[in-house]
């Protein structure tokens, strides 16, 4: 059995009464069943069955009170209800998102909607006759405006506030609604009477209501689709059997509207389905911008989007990287939150501390609990705000009772825009407060319009009369709307006289989505119908596409002078101004333009006004700038929370988040911004490490050079022939070379001072042990071969002397010129030496390169002279000292030998040291002073003493043979032993007993050997 014959026998069985629920079809389609639900909340939901039949239906039957609506049922319902079927061109439209065609799932939803809707009227009647068109047309329009037209545009809009306790509507709404409402009828007269604009073609509306409620608006909208269903009353009667006669209802071309993005949507949804173009003069959500989903929805207002970017420039020019959202629940709301925070993190540069959502139904105390969430992050004081103005009244409200004036920096969407009613009674807590709207104009002619309404001239206006009494605080008659109100209205109250009017911020918006209709009209009409007066054939059923078309190629001056387009998601540009919400001196507020935003921002920064009276911005950051010379360590997840970090050591700033080293050769400079060449020195001459090694070096010159000439003048003298002058004048020459390194040592580093220092640094001590080991050498064989035999060893001669002395001296100049071959004297920068913790402090040191390495090398070969020398002198510690200088050698080389036993572990000891180049370079020159003035003082300085002072002894003995030398050289070699073997005093009896005529007199005698052959 087909669907229409199960609900016409049910129908039956209802007439008679045999049962009191029944079936009809409701379809799987998620979206339309939502739709159903909002549109029929009363019915209970008794059984649920499939039909073999139909498959994908359900069965469903509201229980309704018999006495109440069997007329509507009978005469109207239970024919539409059994035989609606869709016009030839709906049989294939898509369903919303593009899911099914409309096939005869739809045919019973709609059913039902369009028995709701009978229901709805709430007709009590019990006649069982056919309705006649008057009398259907006065029930039907009770709660809409309806202006007979050739073509006929829909309107949506919030005349009533959202109804509380389950009821559908509030209190009216003066501004958004009954102006919004009175611009789309002014506007229809416009063009009504232009003769340029649809001649001969008038336009109609029918406007209905929305109760700022989604739901409602939905359940409102179905008018506008009854044109569009074919209804069939062949198969079904009423009670008296005669067919049913229905009421012929307006086809709806289009609609303008709604407000709220929520209302837009919801209504979107279905108005897509009947391909019926929708412009909207106020909804800015973002998703309403998807073409795929809202394809016949455009808009003459900039969606969210451009609203969330333009917000996003304000935050971004204030300096403010860290604020909290607040939305009002609701597309609109949350849309434009969401828009910003995708936005904000594209671009970056700004964190979301809160993201807080207020209620659609708030419980008591909402506001303060979102108050106080707000104030935890303390940092974040912008507040960006996409809500409706009635949560931005409360939330105000709240941040006033809760003494937080003046710590909110408010950022308000257009729903805030430069309204008064948010900010009423709260000034103080709203100052500063900046708000955006997009761009518009007030339209004079509109303001002489309204004012010019009265109760007389206005019936069309249903809810006027209702306006009428909120207006002016009067009660109109025993049946007006305000029965508390002790006054009565007289009709002759004046608009803008007897009360405060101001243009509401949308008239002109409603105004450009009424044109914008009538141009796509007046196109499509010189298309489809050039030269043909009024509506020809082809426009009779306008097709929603075709006209869609039309509407998003238009392009004129709206009633604001501004330019009327749409892109091809069928959104408006973005044009906002900006305003900020000030107190002035004479404690008057206002809102005052200080921008305004057309793809980028312009703002005049010096009209800003704080709370504070402080001309600076105040701050909403997380963390505060780092200063110069610290790095930012952020927050994981939260990218403008950060801790400052300083760039320590040697490294500098080089970007917001990150330090990096300096070159070896630079430091940091005084802001860590960069780096700087560090510093470089040298041992200069007036340092203190410099002028005791100078003053030292000095003095030993002085002093060489006077034995030098002294020995020259004394040249052949016997203590200058017995100290071997040709050796002797040698080791002064080392002596003095010993003294002369202490300049080149100290002089500024150059290719010249290097190579002087790789020369003479060793060469000094070279030649004074090269000539004290042949002398100790020559000592020690001389005296060895006594012992063997009476003849003189060989190369004891002057001559073998230099040889062997020289022979030495080149061993170490062979080992220089080896180094200058391999590695050229040059100077470089040790970076190192002085690189301490502070940068500050650090310095480079201009050495030459001379490495310890290369320094051990250099006087490596002194010291194993040195030490060898050291142990002849040993060897030859018992030779008597009346025998040339063995005694005073061995001194020498004591002490030399202790003073470079200090140096080892001072001058490789301090390799570490901050000080080290001005603590070797001292140590070096000093023990090279020393050993010279060891050398100079012990073998040198006696024998200058005697020359000088006392001459009487500087005179030649006696000559004795090499054999005599030896035998007494022997003779005291053994006294010496004995007088180790024997008790104190038998010594000196021996020896007087033994050799008292042999010994002579007490008295120093010089021994000259410098003779004898080699």
């Amino acid at each position: 059995m087909q669907p229409a014959a199960l609900i016409s026998r049910s129908l039956k069985e209802c007439e008679a009464g045999a049962v009191e629920t029944r079936k009809v079809f409701l379809p799987e389609e998620p979206v339309l069943q939502e739709i159903f639900k909002f549109a029929a909340p009363k019915w209970t939901c008794l059984q649920w069955s499939t039909l073999p039949q139909v498959k994908g239906f359900s069965m469903f039957w509201p229980r309704l009170p018999l006495s109440h609506s069997l007329h509507c049922l009978l005469t109207v319902d239970c024919v539409i209800i059994s035989t609606l079927t869709f016009s030839t061109p709906l049989l294939t439209a898509k369903m919303v998102r593009g899911s099914k065609p409309l096939t005869l799932y739809s045919h019973c939803f709609l059913s039902v909607l369009m028995l709701k809707s009978c229901w709805l009227q709430g007709s009590t009647s019990q006649k069982p006759a056919v309705l006649a068109d008057s009398q259907q047309g006065s029930q039907e329009y009770t709660h809409s405006i309806r202006l007979d037209g050739d073509i006929i545009l829909g309107g949506l809009f919030p005349v009533h506030a959202r109804g509380e306790r389950g009821l559908p509507c509030g209190e009216l709404k003066k501004e958004k609604g009954i102006h919004r409402l009175e611009a789309m009828l002014f506007a229809i007269d416009l063009i009504n009477k232009d003769p340029d604009l649809l001649p001969n073609v008038t336009l109609g509306a029918r406007i209905l209501d929305t109760c700022s409620r989604d739901t409602y608006a939905l359940e409102q909208s179905l008018t506008f689709v009854q044109a569009l269903i074919e209804r069939d009353g062949s198969d079904v009667r009423c009670a008296n059997g005669d067919p049913p006669i229905f009421a012929k209802p307006d086809k709806v071309v289009g609609v303008i509207g709604a407000s709220a993005s929520s209302v837009s949507i919801m209504v979107a949804n279905i108005l897509r389905l009947f391909k019926i173009p929708q412009i909207s003069y106020a909804s800015t959500a973002p998703e309403l911008s998807d073409n795929t989903r809202y394809d016949f929805f455009s808009r003459v207002v900039p969606p969210d989007s451009y609203q969330a970017q333009a917000m996003l420039d304000i935050v971004t020019a204030m300096g403010w990287n860290y604020v909290s959202t607040l939305a009002s629940e609701g597309n609109y709301g949350e849309s434009g939150v969401d828009a910003f925070v995708q936005i904000s993190r594209e671009l970056g540069g700004v964190c979301i501390a809160q993201s807080l959502k207020i209620p659609r139904e708030p419980r008591p105390g909402e506001f303060d609990k979102i108050i106080l969430r707000l104030v935890e992050t303390p940092n974040a004081r912008a507040v960006i705000m996409f809500a409706n103005e009635d949560d931005i009244r409360r939330i105000l409200d709240a941040a006033k009772r809760n003494n937080l004036t003046g710590h909110f920096l408010w950022v308000g969407s257009d729903s805030w825009g430069s309204k008064i009613s948010p900010v009423v009674q709260q000034e103080r807590v709203a100052e500063g407060a900046i708000t955006i709207l997009p761009k518009r104009a007030s339209v004079d002619a509109f303001d002489r319009y309204f004012k010019s309404r009265s109760l007389s001239n206005n019936r069309r206006n249903i809810w006027f009369a209702e306006f009428w009494e909120e207006n002016f605080g009067c009660k109109l008659g025993m049946h007006g709307k305000r029965p508390g109100s002790p006054k009565k209205c007289t009709g002759l109250e004046k608009v803008g006289r007897d009360s405060i009017y101001e243009q509401e911020g949308k008239v002109q918006f409603v105004m450009d989505a009424v044109y914008a209709m009538a141009h796509a009209l007046h196109h499509m009409h010189r298309e489809l119908c050039p030269g043909y007066l009024g509506l020809c054939p082809h426009m009779t059923n306008i097709d929603g596409k075709e006209l869609l078309t039309h509407i998003h190629a238009v392009n004129f001056n709206g009633s604001a002078g501004t330019p009327v387009i749409f892109n091809e998601n069928g959104d408006a540009p973005g044009r906002y101004d900006i305003f900020q919400y000030q107190i002035n001196n004479r404690s008057v507020a206002e809102y005052k333009v200080i921008g305004h935003w057309t793809n980028q921002l312009h703002l005049n920064m010096e009209a800003l006004q704080w709370a504070t009276g402080d001309l600076s911005l105040p701050a909403s950051v997380c963390s505060l700038p780092c200063r110069t010379g610290e790095r930012k360590k952020v927050v994981k997840g939260v990218p403008c929370c950060w801790h400052c970090e300083r760039c320590e050591g040697y490294h500098f700033q080089a970007s917001e988040f990150t330090c990096e080293l300096c070159s070896y050769e630079k430091r940091p400079n005084q802001n860590r911004t960069g780096c700087q060449p560090i510093p470089i020195i040298k041992l200069e001459w007036h340092s203190p490490w410099a002028v005791v090694p100078v003053f030292i070096s000095v003095l030993g010159i002085i002093a060489t050079t006077f034995i030098i000439v002294t020995f020259i003048r004394y040249n052949d003298t016997p203590i200058v022939r017995a100290s071997g002058r040709e050796v002797s004048y040698v080791l002064l020459t080392g002596i003095f070379l010993c003294y002369i390194i202490t300049f080149p040592m100290i002089a500024a580093p150059d290719i010249v001072v290097c190579s002087f220092r790789r020369i003479f640094l060793g060469l000094g001590m070279c030649f004074s042990y090269a000539a004290l080991l042949t002398k100790t050498n020559r000592i020690h064989r001389i005296f060895e071969q006594g012992k063997k035999a009476v003849t003189a060893p060989r190369f004891i001669s002057p001559a073998s002397q230099l040889v062997i002395t020289f022979s030495l001296i080149s061993v170490q100049l062979l080992g220089v010129l080896l180094w200058f071959a391999a590695d050229p004297p040059h100077t470089f920068v040790d970076y190192g030496e002085q690189r301490t913790q502070d940068p500050e402090n650090a310095r480079g040191v201009l050495k030459c390169d001379i490495s310890d390495l290369s320094l051990i090398c250099s006087l490596g070969y002194s010291i194993l002279l040195m030490v060898t020398c050291t142990v002849y002198a040993i060897k030859t510690r018992s030779v008597p000292e009346t025998f040339n200088e063995a005694k005073p050698i061995g001194f020498t080389m004591y002490t030399t030998c202790i003073i470079w036993l200090a140096f080892i572990p001072i001058f490789f000891g301090t390799a570490q040291s901050a000080e080290r180049m001005y603590i070797q370079t001292a140590t070096l020159t000093v023990s090279l002073s020393l050993s010279a003035s060891v050398s100079l003082g012990m073998l040198y300085m006696p024998k200058v003493y005697i020359i000088i002072f006392h001459p009487e002894r500087n005179v030649p003995k006696r000559k004795r043979s090499f054999k005599a030398i030896v035998t007494a050289a022997t003779m005291t070699s053994k006294l010496s032993h004995l007088a180790a073997e024997r008790p104190n005093g038998e010594v000196k009896t021996e020896l007087c007993e033994g050799m008292e005529a042999s010994v002579p007199p007490p008295k120093t005698t010089y021994v000259s050997y410098t003779n004898h052959a080699m």
